[in-house]
């Protein structure tokens, strides 16, 4: 017997959000034709049009339904399941808004003056622009999401709550032979990526001061903002291996204001789903 839920999500979580979002911006795209039927005054191409928004608006909504109904508690996500919802109800409000307009104008019949055209379809071609580039970041989520870091931890060191990364056994073993027995620091830098509703992934670049070691890692920032919180907070990095926790070596950031001004910017990331 077919499991629905794998039906529904696949391999990856994502992916019934994306197909909403892709639903959504349909609507949006078809409010265009809309909008310059009626600046033409050609209100039987506008109602054409308004019907095929209403249409999309309708199945933007059944796969709303399916997803809210669809993912459990209980599931496992690289997302939490709040998150994914309000991103979801975020998504809807585009398919609304569209919807709504052509109903109303086409109710009203409401006629642009000639004066405000050009404004008005500019206005419509930045909002379309917008919300394309919402879905461009949607449909590279999972993406995002795949190659994060999973290895990561917060450990206690002496008192103090330390960030931990680990590394796979032989990895680890090569970074630590060639570090071993010597005064070490990493300088880091973090590219913060965000999408502007909530979503952020914090690109780490560690460079060693011995053993020439460069090691780029994604985080997800969501997941681990306990990570970054006491990296912030003690400037200490632990590097240890995931088949051995017993293994681990205690790296010194030679310059912690990175993090702390990182962190804000995490921070201030991550309110953004809570404002939208």
């Amino acid at each position: 017997m077919s499991n629905p839920i794998a039906a529904l999500f696949g391999r990856s979580p994502i992916r019934p959000i994306q197909e909403h979002m892709a639903n959504a911006q349909r609507c949006v795209i078809l409010l265009g034709d809309f909008l310059d039927a009626c600046t033409s005054d050609d209100w039987q191409k506008a109602q054409e049009h308004q019907q095929a928004i209403h249409a999309a608006e309708n199945e933007a909504d059944e796969l709303k339904s399916n997803v809210r109904t669809n993912l459990p508690k209980s599931l496992l996500l690289p997302v939490a399941r709040s998150d994914l919802l309000e991103l979801l109800s975020i998504q809807d409000r585009l398919a609304n808004r569209a919807k709504d307009i052509a109903g109303l104008m086409l109710g009203r019949k409401i006629e642009v003056p000639g004066s405000l055209t050009d404004s008005l379809l500019n206005y419509y071609k930045l909002s379309l622009k917008t919300s394309g580039q919402a879905l461009k970041a949607i449909n590279e989520l999972d993406e995002l999401l795949n190659k994060s870091h999973k290895d990561l931890s917060v450990e206690d060191f002496e008192g103090k709550k330390v960030p931990c990364i680990g590394f796979e056994g032989q990895k680890f073993d090569e970074m630590l032979n060639r570090v071993s027995g010597k005064p070490l620091s990493v300088d880091t830098n973090l590219n913060i990526l965000q999408d502007g509703v909530g979503h952020v992934f914090v690109e780490m670049l560690m460079t060693f001061s011995h053993g020439e070691i460069n090691e780029k890692i994604l985080v997800n920032a969501n997941e681990n903002l306990d990570f970054f919180e006491s990296l912030a907070k003690n400037t200490m990095l632990a590097i240890a291996s995931v088949e051995y926790p017993e293994k681990i070596f205690m790296i010194q950031l030679p310059k912690p204001e990175r993090t702390r001004e990182a962190l804000e910017i995490i921070k201030n990331g991550l309110q953004n789903i809570e404002k939208s």
